[in-house]
Parts: structure tokens; C-alpha cells; sequence
């Protein structure tokens, strides 16, 4: 599904996302979704005019395994590096159990909705990574979109806003867009979408 030039979202669904950012031909894969989005990523390099060949980086916004999806198989039959926050790296490996605490009362209905969308998409067979690599708060990676990470923890405590910002200056998606893990495309601004996500996980940093 395409959300803007040289950005494509994985499926047609907002439930759980992962993302094609194409430049200069070259591709990054933001979050690896659940196991079984991996027979459409060649679909929608497609659509994009590009293949499995060019994709050159996956990166993780946290180590959460409906992040995490087709991430090892991507990085064992492709040969893709995978990165991911430093301090989630070892969740990501299944070093370490969840760190999340939950959010206060839980709805019902968008919960089933999210476990039968998780199962039906291979959700629970998703294979812990055997190699990934690491970056810091403040980076910018030499990858396709040259992303700069924002540490936001709380959610995990590798958690991570990625500005794609060789995108932004090319025009092609606002600054002002933000493409969460979960849920539509946001556009009331970076700044304020990671002011919202530390205020509702209780970090300051």
C-alpha cells in the first residue's frame, strides 16, 4: 500500500505495520510486522519497481515480537542486516522476557481483534533473531532514508522514533507524518507524537 513517495506500508491494514522506504533505488524496511508478511514483501517492492535485491537494511523500532516478524527470516535467506535500539537487543535475541507493564483497563473487543490478527498472520511462530545490530539515541543510520533515532522509552526501553529525514527534504512525506508500528499514518507533527508516546509511558528522558 503506498502512503507517499518512496514509502510503501506492507498490507492494507493499520493493525500491525511495517514499512518500504525506497531512495536512490536502494530500500529500508522499518519493523518486520508479524511472520507471515513475508510473502508480500516481494509484492510491494513490486509496486514500487524494485526487488528483493535492492532492499538493503530491516530496522526495528523496539524488540517486540509483532516488530520483530520476518526479521531473521529476512536476514538468513536475504543476508539483510537488522538493527534495532541497543537497549532492546536483547529482547529482540529472546534473551530477556517482555518488559512491558501494560496500559491501565483493557478493552476487549480491539484486544481479540489484535490476538485473532496476530494469530491468522503467523503471529505466533515468529523466530527470535540470532544476529542484530545496535544503534544509540541521536544516530543517524547509513541506510536507505538515512533515519535518525529518537530514544523513546517506556513502551520497551529501546523503544525508538526513526525521522526519515532524506525523505523529508526530497518532499516526498511531510515532516509533519508520523508512521507508527500501530494504527494509521499521524499527522499532528514529530514532536508532539513523541510527546504523546513519553507522556503515556512515563518517561521524561
Amino acid at each position: 500500500m503506498k502512503i507517499a513517495p518512496g514509502i510503501h506500508r506492507i498490507g492494507n491494514n493499520s493493525m500491525i505495520n511495517a514499512y518500504l522506504v525506497e531512495q536512490a533505488g536502494e530500500v529500508t524496511i522499518i519493523d518486520a510486522g508479524v511472520s507471515g508478511f513475508y510473502k508480500d514483501i516481494t509484492r510491494e517492492l513490486a509496486a514500487m519497481g524494485r526487488t528483493p535485491a535492492d532492499v538493503r537494511a530491516l530496522v526495528l523500532t523496539h524488540g517486540h515480537t509483532d516488530h520483530i516478524g520476518f526479521a531473521e527470516r529476512l536476514r538468513r535467506e536475504r543476508g539483510v542486516p537488522v538493527s534495532v535500539h541497543e537497549a532492546d537487543a536483547a529482547l529482540a535475541r529472546g534473551e530477556v522476557p517482555n518488559p512491558a507493564k501494560g496500559y491501565g483497563p483493557v478493552r476487549l473487543g480491539p484486544l481479540l481483534g489484535f490476538l485473532w490478527f496476530t494469530l491468522a498472520h503467523g503471529g505466533l511462530r515468529t523466530p527470535k533473531l540470532h544476529e542484530v545490530a545496535t544503534f544509540g539515541d541521536g544516530a543517524t543510520l547509513d541506510v536507505p532514508g538515512t533515519p535518525r533515532v529518537t530514544l523513546t522509552p517506556g513502551h520497551t526501553p529501546g523503544s525508538a522514533a526513526l525521522h526519515v529525514a532524506s525523505l523529508a527534504r526530497l518532499d516526498a512525506i511531510s515532516a509533519d507524518h508520523v508512521l507508527p508500528g500501530h494504527g494509521d499514518p499521524w499527522t499532528g507533527g514529530v514532536q508532539e507524537a513523541i510527546r504523546q508516546v513519553r507522556q503515556r509511558h512515563g518517561s521524561s528522558s
